[in-house]
């Protein structure tokens, strides 16, 4: 896997792979954030030849979800079951109101069926994990997953400089900007992300409410291979959130994982500020080229309806 990564050619490393590692290792530093790792990926995306571009879904995939199991072992799981119940019900009116709305915009927009439907999957429920697990029930070809995922990936980005700015601007607590947070934007990288710069609260709260709406993978699935007339055969179940509940218990009931608990949950934000390193290493500029304005409109109007509308239950109804 690792001569793969580094791109060996006639016994040397290339000097793409060289650059590109050497960005990656500058996520390691103290001083990084999530919101300088995705620019830095963005950055080297326009310059550097992605060394190992048909690996990185499968490796970025990885990071995430190992990553999400190390921040579930600095969290208690009493409080953390508290949340996700309180949160249950926003996320089914958000879920619901985003599938609903995004594909009326859809068809209004004559945006091609598959790929609108992709983009509502992941902006209702967990950006490009949601594209990844829809996208073979319902047999969408690499045309319509690349402009989904480059609409998502491109949002996720804007999300980790907008929301904290909106959240600080009204003056949200950390319950309402992790409730928010977690509502409104599509990846769990980024949810994390900006959470985790807005607070250590906002960051528990946004991790747990958002990975309960992961779980709707499944019924989403479900529903789009009867709406897409296909077998519901090859169903991606996210086994990782599991494994974080599991994290949340050895946290909570015994007492010696409290004390490696402080070396796993500083790897795993740093495993996270890797992930969106990665993403915005996608964002090369054929990707972006290959989106299209209307998807991306499509997208943008979709994001901007759904958190505006979450922001305000939070505000005024809940």
């Amino acid at each position: 896997m690792v001569r793969k990564l580094l791109s060996v050619t006639k016994g040397n490393i290339s000097w793409q792979g060289i650059l590109f590692f050497v960005a990656m290792g500058v996520c390691l530093l103290p001083f990084m954030n999530a919101a300088i790792a995705i620019v830095l990926g963005i950055i080297v995306a326009q310059f550097i030849p992605h060394p190992f571009a048909a690996l990185q879904g499968k490796v970025s995939h990885i990071l995430l979800q190992c990553s999400v199991v190390g921040l579930g072992f600095g969290m208690n799981a009493i409080e953390a079951f508290k949340v996700g119940k309180e949160g249950f019900g926003l996320a089914i009116i958000s879920i619901l109101f985003t599938l609903v709305v995004g594909k009326l915009l859809g068809r209004w927009m004559g945006i091609e069926k598959t790929t609108a439907h992709l983009v509502c999957a992941g902006t209702a429920i967990c950006g490009g994990s949601a594209i990844a697990a829809i996208s073979p029930v319902i047999k969408a070809d690499n045309e319509q997953l690349s402009v989904s995922l480059g609409v998502v990936f491109l949002l996720n980005a804007s999300a980790l400089f907008i929301f904290p700015l909106v959240g600080h601007r009204l003056g949200l607590s950390q319950q309402q900007f992790g409730t928010w947070s977690a509502l409104a934007i599509h990846d769990t990288s980024s949810v994390v992300g900006a959470a985790g710069k807005y607070g250590e609260e906002a960051l528990k709260i946004a991790t747990t409410i958002k990975l309960s709406r992961v779980l709707w993978i499944i019924p989403l699935a479900v529903y789009s291979s009867w709406h897409f007339k296909q077998g519901a055969k090859r169903i991606k179940i996210p086994y990782f959130i599991p494994a974080f509940v599991l994290a949340m218990l050895i946290y909570t009931y015994i007492p010696a994982a409290q004390t490696f608990s402080n070396y796993i949950v500083p790897v795993a934000k740093t495993g996270f500020l890797l992930t969106l390193f990665l993403i915005g290493a996608s964002l090369t500029p054929a990707s972006l080229a290959n989106i299209g304005w209307k998807p991306l409109l499509h997208g943008t109007f979709l994001w901007i309806l759904t958190s505006m509308l979450t922001l305000f239950i939070i505000l005024y109804v809940i």
